[in-house]
């Protein structure tokens, strides 16, 4: 199922996905989409798939603003996100809003790296962030959508994410992904904790 609807999905998102990378290759001429290894089912990484929604140097950005901001270092270790990031381009912002930088995950979706419903999928420090939950995390794969998504997302705690998580991969059922998928669509509209 999960190949199937992320290969018909894919399908009627390719056109925006062309319009959305070419604005973001003409806004600095770095490259549209972005990857990052990621944590999936059983421990395994993989390359996760967006579109670019920072500058092209983030990464090294992240570092100097970690190292001379120490409000933004505690709340990068608290949350592993930025309210202000200054990195985010114009475009970011609002492909983040709409959610559209996540489609390219629809990729990893066919690969079978990733599912339409799980937690979200982890770098390598956030493992410590789930502790002996992480077990649990590793027990299905992240997903494009997931409970985390549809109760709130950026406005929970991190520790609220877990629970989250945990509860997904401890109580998941057919019913309960379908249930997921149809309340993706009003938080995704509504930009419910999206940043």
């Amino acid at each position: 199922m999960d190949i199937a609807i992320a290969s018909l999905a894919l399908v009627f998102v390719f056109p925006l996905l062309l319009v959305v990378g070419t604005l973001i290759r003409l806004q600095d001429g770095g490259k549209a989409v972005y990857s990052q290894k990621r944590y999936g089912r059983n421990g395994r990484t993989f390359k996760c798939y967006k579109l670019r929604s920072m500058v092209a140097n983030a990464d090294e950005r992240l570092q100097e603003i970690l190292a001379t901001n120490p409000e933004a270092r505690a709340e990068w270790e608290e949350t592993q996100k930025l309210v202000n990031d200054p990195r985010i381009t114009p475009l970011g912002h609002f492909i983040r809003k709409t959610s559209i930088d996540e489609l390219p995950q629809l990729i990893n979706i066919i690969r079978g790296e990733m599912s339409l419903v799980g937690p979200r999928p982890i770098v390598e420090n956030e493992i410590a962030k789930y502790g002996e939950y992480y077990r649990d995390y590793c027990a299905v794969r992240p997903g494009l959508t997931g409970l985390w998504q549809v109760e709130g997302r950026s406005d929970t705690t991190y520790e609220e994410r877990v629970q989250l998580d945990v509860k997904y991969a401890n109580s998941r059922t057919f019913t309960g992904d379908i249930m997921i998928m149809l309340r993706t669509v009003p938080a995704v509209l509504l930009s419910k904790g999206a940043r």
